[in-house]
């Protein structure tokens, strides 16, 4: 049994590289992580692809939104100038259930293919079900990977309001509930432990604030410095 709480690398180890890319995933892995979490967009060819923001400037040399280019086309582009935007297919097998994969739902419409992904690599490559994590801020995603394939963890995201969030997590069966850390203390931390919920927080980096936070008895902890946890 893993110890708690779980090293969870966000977007790969981004305080180490460029998040999101196979080079974050392959550092995140050698620095011995429970889980990666990623964030996932669709393509207009149909291909789920490995990318936070919405629209490219922040991390490329070209403009506009993720959702509005093929596969071929960000495949062109280079992260920071070096590094080639990954498809979740690659990220599974560069894994290789050596961890657990939270897959963040981050673009419109990325339920229907992350789950047929995850039914793909359960059936076909030695995966099981509890590799996985699906989470998302969107709850009409995370309702529709419930409604496909009641198999899929499911973790709901929140910033706000655990109230919420712990509410809409009944509906879905969720496994999980991932807080921004601001929102927790020891009684919030325990009282949704007893609802079932597995509580996961996110962004903790310096080692200050996660000392606090394991103080908590959280379940799993996010950070772009996985290796301070």
């Amino acid at each position: 049994m893993k110890n708690l709480p779980l090293k969870i690398g966000h977007r790969g180890a981004k305080g180490h590289v460029a998040e999101n890319t196979l080079e974050s995933i392959k550092k995140a892995l050698e620095l011995g992580v429970d889980a990666i979490e990623i964030d996932v967009h669709l393509s207009t060819t149909g291909e789920l692809v490995v990318f936070h923001d919405f629209t490219l400037e922040r991390l490329t040399t070209d403009a506009g939104e993720i959702a509005m280019k093929s596969l071929k086309e960000l495949k062109e582009l280079r992260i920071n100038g070096q590094f080639e935007i990954p498809t979740l297919l690659e990220v599974l097998d560069l894994i290789d259930k050596k961890c657990m994969l939270n897959i963040e739902l981050k673009g419109l419409r990325t339920a229907f293919e992350t789950c047929k992904s995850i039914q793909l690599y359960t059936e076909t490559k030695g995966w099981n079900f509890d590799g996985f994590l699906v989470s998302s801020f969107n709850h009409e995603e995370l309702k529709t990977v419930f409604n496909i394939n009641k198999n899929i963890p499911l973790a709901v995201l929140t910033e706000s309001d655990l109230d919420m969030a712990k509410n809409f997590a009944q509906t879905i069966n969720a496994k999980a509930i991932h807080p921004v850390h601001h929102l927790l203390n020891k009684k919030s931390v325990r009282q949704l432990q007893k609802l079932g919920f597995e509580v996961n927080t996110w962004t903790v980096n310096d080692i200050e604030t996660i000392q606090r936070i394991k103080t908590y008895g959280v379940d799993g902890i996010f950070s772009d410095f996985p290796d301070r946890l």
